[in-house]
């Protein structure tokens, strides 16, 4: 199993994205024969417009995703623009791809229906996208269930390469991820940097918690019993704790005479020791600058060598090749 996944540089990670998708990237790289992780700040190119804020982000999602586990010895690591290859690879995708494909893309689709102005980069997203999966030979890449969409159009571009030019590329299938884990904002609505409502992963514990203390909650008073299921600080206390803590604090929901700050609490000291480690490895790593440059560097070294053996496979087949 050869496996691809990439994180855009558009912010910093919250408990959203790691939950719902970064824990789950980091164990697959166990499981897999190879595992190619990018920074996609190609793609970040949509939203991020300020150089300097997009080569810190950059720099940042690499030491995050360091620190939360992910290995260089068993995974490759590396910037999506690193590798030319990949946008060379596009354009031979794009020649072949119709508008009322990309017309359908959601992304797309829902700009255009919100009345936002949506540019060339967004529309032609998921053909960059097809080619990020398809220049690694990738048969396996994760995401959530939202961009399923994306893989069936990046087979779809494959099927028609291979079609007209004879066998050229692997077709990927979408590993679905497990979201059953919720991960409501502040707010109580799904967490998102576009909503304001996030926690951050590395953000420094003493604000963390002054932003959990102020999590939006119900005004039922102390001694009325509540459900936990219903509830979103609940439903982050959980990400958290074991079975048994869980337990104890969904009985003590529907037994009532206890207030909500007590809750907060409880789950800024689990949040804090949760992450503990982590925030310590980050704090070297970005000691090391050279380090994770180093890194960075050789897994480029490693996926610039694959993509230009898929590149030229592509260019012999298409014809750009003598």
């Amino acid at each position: 199993m050869r496996v691809l996944s990439g994180i855009q540089p558009t912010g910093r990670f919250h408990w959203g994205n790691y939950f719902g998708a970064i824990r789950q990237y980091i164990e697959l790289q166990d499981e897999a024969e190879d595992a190619f992780y990018f920074i996609a700040n190609l793609h970040a190119l949509t939203t991020v417009r300020d150089p300097e804020r997009l080569r810190q982000l950059t720099t940042d999602a690499a030491i995050d995703l360091l620190a939360l586990g992910l290995d260089p010895d068993r995974a490759t690591l590396f910037v999506q623009s690193d590798v030319p290859e990949v946008s060379e690879l596009c354009w031979l995708l794009l020649t072949g791809t119709s508008m009322g494909l990309l017309e359908r893309s959601h992304a797309y689709k829902d700009k255009k229906a919100k009345g936002l102005t949506a540019g060339a980069g967004l529309f032609a997203y998921p053909v960059l996208q097809a080619a990020d999966i398809l220049a690694y030979d990738s048969d396996t890449v994760p995401v959530g269930e939202d961009q399923v969409q994306h893989i069936e159009v990046c087979r779809d571009l494959a099927a028609g390469f291979n079609h007209h030019f004879g066998e050229t590329f692997v077709m990927p299938k979408a590993k679905v991820l497990d979201t059953s884990a919720k991960v409501p904002g502040t707010d109580g609505e799904k967490m998102s940097k576009s909503y304001g409502n996030t926690l951050d992963v590395f953000e420094e514990p003493k604000v963390l918690k002054k932003q959990i203390m102020r999590i939006v909650t119900d005004s039922r008073p102390v001694e009325e019993p509540k459900d936990p299921q219903s509830d979103h600080l609940f439903q982050l206390y959980s990400l958290f704790a074991d079975d048994a803590a869980r337990k104890e604090l969904a009985e003590r929901y529907c037994s009532g005479g206890f207030g909500y700050g007590e809750v907060k609490k409880k789950l800024a000291e689990l949040s804090e020791g949760f992450f503990a480690e982590p925030r310590a490895r980050r704090a070297e790593l970005e000691s090391e600058p050279q380090r994770v440059r180093e890194i960075l560097g050789d897994g480029a070294a490693v996926a610039r060598k694959k993509a230009a053996e898929v590149l030229l496979r592509a260019q012999n087949a298409c014809g750009v090749r003598p």
